[in-house]
């Protein structure tokens, strides 16, 4: 005989939710275990896991919605508290929880967000010294990425105009703190990334908790400033604050007036170097021109004397020359006596054939000239035959 009360699986499930949901205290509940089986839906963004102790475990689901708000990623091992409802998923039949909030027990949420993130972005290479770009030597424009109304860019501006005052400095204002400002901060660097409109960026905030620093945590503002083509210098909080933008940035400065002087050389030691490399070089060239006299004055010696041997040499030859020619001068035999006789047009007569009895002739002596007529010839030759 068939019972007059027969349950389906269907309603036995839904008989049971509706216990677990009807009890108050199953409402909200605070849990605390080690997760275990971990699975993260990445399509869906559902994560199902079971928290554990010693002796049980219960299963445990966190949707989407919830999911997006958590700053860390959460994995098998970690012990965790969570915040949520017990109820039963119908179709199975198995009672669950259903986690709304989940913080880690131990290591505090953003510390171990902050180690999670910083992992993953160091194995991915974004953290390697080889990607960091040197900075400019002489910048001409600044870019800045800050708060409009805080003290960084005032000091930003104080320390470049003293230093550097050919810089313009170009800021970007962003919000540095709050939920929208991890947004702006990437907005910002694409828009200079994108326009080229700056040598070097800085990047940064004053001090304050870890809280107020956390956008600069934020992977989407890590990612931006590690494949920004400018260099980018960052100088978030003080001193002892570490963010992982400092680790994505091509350079990390403990404070933004010390960023500023990482930007941009000091233009009183490069006048002075430069006044100094003048000098210098004006000694040099002093020196180098002392030099290139003496050599000169060496040269011209030596030039001196090789012109002057020669010269002396051809003045003996032209005396020995001179001393011949003058042995050669007619004029020299007729101051021994001698005379020349020529004909009245100038011809040196050698022999009286040249010449008429009754013609005139010019007869040169040393002290004049006479001009005479030939009243009679008489040939050498024959003279010496009658003789």
């Amino acid at each position: 005989m068939i019972p007059s009360c027969v349950l389906t699986v269907t309603q036995i499930n839904l008989y049971v939710k509706s216990l677990l949901e009807g009890d108050e205290k199953l409402h909200c509940v605070y849990v605390t275990g080690e997760i275990s089986n971990f699975t993260d839906h990445y399509r869906s963004g559902h994560l199902y896991f079971s928290l554990k102790d010693e002796k049980c475990a219960v299963k445990a689901v966190m949707f989407a919605s919830s999911a997006r708000r958590l700053r860390f990623h959460p994995q098998n091992g970690i012990k965790v508290l969570v915040r949520g409802r017990i109820s039963s998923y119908e179709v199975s039949g198995q009672y669950q929880l259903y986690v709304e909030e989940m913080q880690p027990v131990g290591a505090g949420e953003r510390a171990l967000a902050y180690e999670q993130l910083k992992e993953k972005l160091r194995r991915e290479g974004l953290f390697d010294a080889e990607r960091k770009k040197e900075l400019p030597r002489y910048p001409t424009k600044i870019g800045v990425i800050t708060s409009p109304t805080g003290a960084v860019i005032h000091d930003i501006q104080n320390v470049t105009a003293r230093r550097w005052p050919l810089a313009e400095i170009l800021l970007y204002p962003v919000a540095v703190q709050g939920e929208g400002a991890a947004p702006q901060l990437v907005q910002a660097l694409q828009y200079f990334s994108s326009r080229s409109c700056a040598d070097v960026l800085i990047i940064g905030r004053g001090g304050g908790s870890a809280e107020d620093l956390w956008a600069f945590n934020e992977e989407a503002v890590v990612r931006a400033v590690a494949a920004c083509p400018l260099p980018v210098i960052s100088a978030v909080g003080h001193e002892t604050d570490v963010t992982l933008t400092d680790f994505a940035a091509d350079l990390r400065a403990p404070t933004p007036s010390a960023a500023a002087e990482l930007a941009v050389p000091d233009g009183e030691k490069l006048k002075n170097a430069l006044l100094q490399t003048a000098v210098s070089m004006h000694m040099g060239l002093e020196n180098r021109l002392n030099d290139e006299r003496m050599q000169l004055d060496l040269l011209s010696q030596s030039l001196q004397e090789a012109l002057e041997k020669p010269t002396q040499l051809r003045q003996q030859e032209l005396g020995v020359l001179a001393g011949r020619l003058e042995d050669l001068n007619p004029l020299r035999v007729l101051r021994r006596g001698y005379s020349v006789v020529t004909s009245i047009d100038g011809q040196v007569l050698m022999s009286p054939e040249k010449i008429h009895t009754g013609e005139q002739v010019q007869v040169r002596m040393d002290q004049g000239t006479l001009l005479c007529t030939v009243d009679k010839k008489e040939n050498l030759h024959e003279s010496e035959n009658d003789i």
